[in-house]
């Protein structure tokens, strides 16, 4: 698997499927930016129909109508229709995403943390999506809001740095120099395991961000 984040706003995308799985991929997609988007649905729930608005046709699409899609999504539909729709979009060349049916996709939504600008997603290559949600609720106690702040502020002295002439290496070295001088890395303990006594066993342990 390539992590890879894409600009959803320059895009061609289509979302395909009936209910609240299809509801939570609009919104999910719309809040990454989506601005190109078609959704289809035979049978759409009364909110689905109503958070689509003007975007909702009310038909499974057919061959013609996914020319052009990039990116196509698929959740809660039935099969034999869920295969059938895979096969049809990937035949016109778009990029599948199908929501419980890795064996059908091409790739694989992670489990995000938006902090402004700033980006978190963890991902299990569609093995455990439960697991990724459970991580990055974990992250989201680490990263709290105030990061979208530090993100502006080490911007701005990123930009700084490259007018003054600094390389990539030293903008790394300067931005990780800048963060523990705020001292924004914490320090989180985690319980060691204990053995089969009671006893803990002595493990090292991290030192936070990096």
């Amino acid at each position: 698997m390539l992590p890879l984040s894409l600009d959803l706003a320059r895009l061609t995308l289509v979302l395909i499927g009936n209910g609240n799985a299809c509801l939570r991929r609009l919104r999910l997609l719309r809040e990454a930016g989506a601005r190109s988007l078609a959704v289809f649905s035979a049978h759409p729930s009364p909110a689905l129909a109503e958070e689509a608005g003007g975007t909702l046709h009310r038909h499974w699409p057919k061959r013609d109508e996914l020319r052009g899609a990039q990116l196509v999504f698929i959740a809660d539909v039935p099969e034999p229709q869920r295969t059938g729709l895979a096969g049809l979009a990937r035949s016109v060349g778009a990029l599948l995403h199908v929501e419980d049916a890795p064996a059908l996709s091409d790739s694989h939504a992670p489990a995000v943390l938006r902090r402004g600008a700033l980006t978190v997603a963890v991902a299990t290559g569609g093995k455990a999506p439960g697991l990724a949600a459970e991580i990055r609720d974990f992250l989201a106690a680490a990263i709290g809001p105030e990061w979208q702040d530090r993100l502006d502020e080490i911007a701005a002295q990123r930009r700084a740095w490259r007018d003054a002439g600094a390389d990539h290496a030293e903008v790394r070295r300067l931005t990780a120099a800048r963060i523990g001088r705020y001292g924004w890395r914490k320090q989180h303990h985690v319980a060691a395991p204990a053995n089969d006594r009671g006893t803990e066993i002595k493990e090292p342990t991290g030192g936070g961000l990096s």
